[in-house]
């Protein structure tokens, strides 16, 4: 069986919250595994969902079958810590620590792969070819008249809105 490896370093988003949505995919069929990343509202989900699709292109790239491929696991580890403070009342601060992950994903090609509760279809790209619009000027004397107007309307807020009634 061979194993293709992806990683993602510095997720800027703490690892027990990447770990919960990592585990709803182990063990799943690549393509049902980006379905339900997508369809989940978590952060970290889009950047899973991508991290994948990063392993498959690396799969396809070994010439492996992407329709027997599934995720083996996923490893999410604690990255480097960021140390900031918030200010508090009375001229005190508490220190707040922004977390990141390391995520390390693992995919296997297995024979025995049940068939996938959801396929991606990929989209088609279609070249639309269409002839460049040539803009007509609108002749001289139109011009002249949509100035006019906007100087006989030019009055119309002092005549309605009057500071003193007449």
């Amino acid at each position: 069986m061979t194993e293709i490896k992806a990683t993602l370093r510095n997720l800027n988003i703490a690892p027990r919250k990447v770990r919960l949505v990592a585990s709803s995919v182990k063990g799943l069929h690549v393509q049902s595994a980006i379905a339900r990343l997508d369809s989940m509202p978590q952060r970290s989900a889009g950047h899973l969902a991508k991290l994948l699709l990063s392993a498959v292109a690396n799969a396809k790239d070994l010439k492996l079958d992407e329709n027997k491929l599934v995720v083996k696991s996923i490893e999410v580890n604690k990255g480097i810590t960021l140390k900031r403070i918030r200010a508090r009342a009375k001229g005190r601060a508490t220190p707040v620590e922004k977390k990141m992950s390391h995520v390390t994903l693992l995919l296997e090609e297995s024979d025995s792969v049940k068939r996938p509760e959801f396929v991606i279809q990929e989209k088609k790209k279609e070249e639309k070819k269409e002839p460049k619009r040539e803009r007509k000027e609108q002749p001289r004397a139109k011009q002249q008249d949509t100035a006019n107007k906007e100087k006989t309307r030019k009055g119309f807020k002092e005549r309605v809105f009057r500071r003193k009634s007449v």
